[in-house]
């Protein structure tokens, strides 16, 4: 895979949607104690920041997922890799997700989530690919639509690596 990168979204403007998405959040969960579920790896960097600026009490919990390996494509076939560990049962869960793209994976935890009866169950993503989608998934907090590249930096990676890069960028 060749490694020649280019900026698609500089740190400054994830900043400012961040600082939107936390707006929001504040906004809609006032007095509700969100439960925020991160998907990791990827969601980790996003999520901390996203934390930091979010203005109400809320609780976090992480869950692994995988359906890329080491290549560039979704394999399809998704896998569970660490459970939650905090009950869904009447809370207010907010999902946070770093891409969405096929939409596999997000709508595969959706799905698995909307059967542990939340009292409300939401999808916040940083980034999203509308033309990857193989599946449907509704967001409610969207940071940005990103054209079909592969992208990598804040948190995201290709096999591992990439993830310390301070903004958005897409390997040409």
């Amino acid at each position: 895979m060749p490694s020649r990168l280019k900026v698609l979204i500089n740190y400054e403007d994830i900043s400012l949607a961040i600082d939107r998405l936390a707006a929001e959040i504040t906004r809609d969960y006032k007095g509700k104690r969100p439960l925020l579920i991160g998907i990791l790896k990827g969601s980790f960097m996003f999520m901390a920041d996203l934390v930091r600026h979010i203005d109400t009490p809320l609780e976090i919990d992480f869950v692994k997922l995988s359906s890329y390996g080491s290549g560039t494509e979704s394999s399809g076939k998704i896998r569970a890799l660490t459970r939650l560990s905090a009950k869904i049962k009447g809370r207010h869960v907010i999902v946070i997700e770093d891409i969405v793209d096929t939409g596999l994976t997000t709508g595969f935890l959706m799905e698995y989530l909307r059967k542990k009866k939340p009292a409300s169950l939401k999808l916040c993503a940083l980034t999203e690919k509308p033309a990857r989608h193989k599946v449907p998934v509704h967001i409610d907090y969207l940071g940005f639509k990103v054209p079909d590249k592969f992208i990598v930096g804040y948190g995201i990676d290709w096999n591992e690596k990439y993830r310390y890069l301070p903004d958005i960028c897409y390997i040409e």
